[in-house]
């Protein structure tokens, strides 16, 4: 892997209010650690990379700043991408509502916009309507879970919509009948650690 590349691409997904810029849902991400290798030696120079990797965005006044600007750009254009905040932004309008995906400057777009489509295209399927304000906010539970199957602390996991879907659903498989399963036997501990090993099993051959 090259220097500048990282597996940390996502800064940030915010879904705003299209009709008042109101937040809807956001979610910002830091890396835990700065990046090896990075040029300059010392401890100025280790402070200035830790500080470089740290969210500029740590609180809500800076977040909220940030989502106001963001929206008053994308308002009144029709493309999906664009530099703001010497950030890399990728967005869809759906219904009275904005959906972001935020990167860096130098991130690769074609992976963000795959994420934008990947959680886009996963809310139409989960809520089989347009994706709209009141919607999002009485599924609140299950936009979070969908994004969290997405992106894991600003590392991209997922990208195909079926299969994002599959580990949202509330619905236990099919073919196993949870009622039957007491945790508090020794067969119960069993079974529940099988279906447990069986769930892994099957997350890792879908490629996690």
């Amino acid at each position: 892997m090259s220097p500048g590349m990282s597996l940390y691409s996502v800064n940030a997904i915010v879904i705003l209010s299209s009709d008042d810029g109101s937040r809807i849902f956001s979610k910002y991400y830091t890396p835990p650690h700065a990046a090896a290798g990075a040029p300059g030696t010392g401890v100025a120079a280790g402070l200035a990379s830790s500080s470089a990797s740290q969210n500029p965005y740590p609180d809500k006044t800076s977040q909220t700043r940030f989502e106001k600007g963001l929206l008053q750009k994308t308002a009144k254009q029709s493309g999906d991408i664009l530099l703001y905040d010497n950030k890399v932004v990728l967005y869809k309008m759906e219904s009275d509502v904005a959906i972001y995906v935020v990167g860096s400057a130098d991130e690769n777009e074609v992976l963000l916009y795959n994420v934008l489509l990947a959680l886009r295209d996963s809310l139409h399927m989960l809520f089989k309507q347009s994706i709209d304000k009141r919607t999002i906010v009485e599924n609140y539970d299950l936009v979070s879970l969908a994004i969290d199957e997405i992106v894991d602390d600003g590392v991209v996991l997922e990208t195909d919509p079926t299969i994002i879907i599959q580990r949202c659903s509330k619905a236990p498989p099919a073919d196993v009948n949870l009622s039957r399963l007491d945790p508090f036997t020794e067969q119960g501990v069993n079974n529940l650690a099988q279906l447990g090993k069986a769930k892994l099993t099957d997350w890792l051959r879908q490629g996690l």
